[in-house]
């Protein structure tokens, strides 16, 4: 009979009431893979999208799945064991990841738990200048941010566009961040400002303190003022909110300028794009590692904050996933898992 855990596990589709904190079976390392003593647990979009069974994507896009799953991907924690063919970490030492994603897709990161195993080449180790909270609040988010604005760093294709995702010049450049009190949009203001951009930060105004303190140049509360209506001559607008609504930015473009809505589905304005002479790219975060390895320094001294919303224990996730369906998060939600938990 294999160990047990405590894990938060879908055994149903559909609202927070279906997360279910239970035992589950501990996860055995394969070749390739690191098992982590999880100490956090980063709350993502994605987390609610898989408790819902991805009723917001269209039919065809729906990935076949097997109850129970465990949910989540973001997690920082110790080594536990590593496989034998895996020599760049070891038990001990403190690392954060983005497990498998998109692969995980359907149910397979299992971030939500005591345990998880990840593979070596998604793993990095925690910046050492920040706890393990601040840490599993930073993978997806800070991926997303960097994946956009500084490198891609994959080829995997986008089913959105045809073109690779090319991030453009930010130095001396008026960069417009749309959702930028959101998890991914105070990341996106910060790197954007870390690469010498002009940055104007659209967020409700409960943000503006916030988001002036990581320096944007910038702030326009949406309930306050329709941006779209004021702001000219930009060079970027990278959406965090993205969807349908996104095409509303295009007129605040110069043109040869950029629009990267975060989410991409609903667009509906390349015809008016490529009149303005605007392009519109998107791309669909993945693991990486190295990426996560070349961040490090930059959580560690400072020059890129997390911004932690709220925390809830491994046990709460319900109340976790509650919270973020009430809106106006400012920063990230992380799940704690005490180290009498996993010990």
């Amino acid at each position: 009979m294999s160990e047990l855990m405590k894990a938060v596990r879908l055994h149903a589709f559909g609202g927070p009431e279906v997360l279910v904190y239970e035992d589950a079976p501990k996860p055995q390392v394969k070749p390739g893979e690191v098992l982590i003593r999880v100490r956090a647990v980063g709350v993502n979009p994605p987390d609610w999208y898989l408790r819902e069974g991805y009723r917001m994507l269209p039919p065809e896009w729906q990935p076949a799945m097997s109850l129970p799953i465990i949910p989540g991907t973001d997690i920082s924690g110790i080594v536990e064991a590593v496989a034998d063919d895996v020599t760049a970490f070891s038990a001990g030492d403190a690392v954060y990841s983005m497990v498998r994603f998109p692969s995980g897709l359907a149910g397979g990161s299992q971030a939500y738990a005591e345990y998880v195993t990840v593979p070596a080449s998604e793993l990095a180790l925690k910046p050492v200048g920040i706890d393990h909270v601040q840490a599993a609040a930073a993978p997806m988010s800070l991926l997303t941010a960097w994946q956009f604005l500084i490198e891609q760093g994959h080829d995997v294709p986008n089913p959105l566009q045809p073109d690779r995702h090319v991030p453009v010049p930010l130095q001396g450049r008026k960069v417009l961040v749309n959702g930028a009190g959101g998890g991914v949009g105070h990341l996106l203001v910060q790197l954007a400002k870390w690469k010498g951009a002009h940055v104007i930060a659209v967020s409700s105004g409960k943000h503006e303190a916030m988001l002036r303190d990581f320096g944007v140049d910038e702030f326009y509360d949406y309930n306050a003022v329709r941006v779209e209506d004021v702001v000219t001559g930009l060079d970027l607008v990278v959406d965090a909110v993205g969807g349908a609504k996104s095409a509303r930015f295009l007129k605040t473009l110069k043109r040869g300028g950029a629009l990267f809505p975060i989410f991409g589905l609903g667009f509906d304005g390349h015809d008016e794009a490529a009149r303005l002479g605007v392009t519109v790219s998107t791309t669909q975060v993945n693991s990486h590692g190295g990426q996560l390895a070349e961040i490090a320094p930059l959580l560690s001294d400072g020059t890129i904050r997390v911004a932690i919303d709220s925390t809830f224990p491994l046990a709460d996730a319900r109340k976790a996933h509650e919270h973020a369906a009430a809106g106006h998060l400012q920063g990230k939600i992380v799940l704690t898992v005490a180290a009498g938990e996993a010990a």
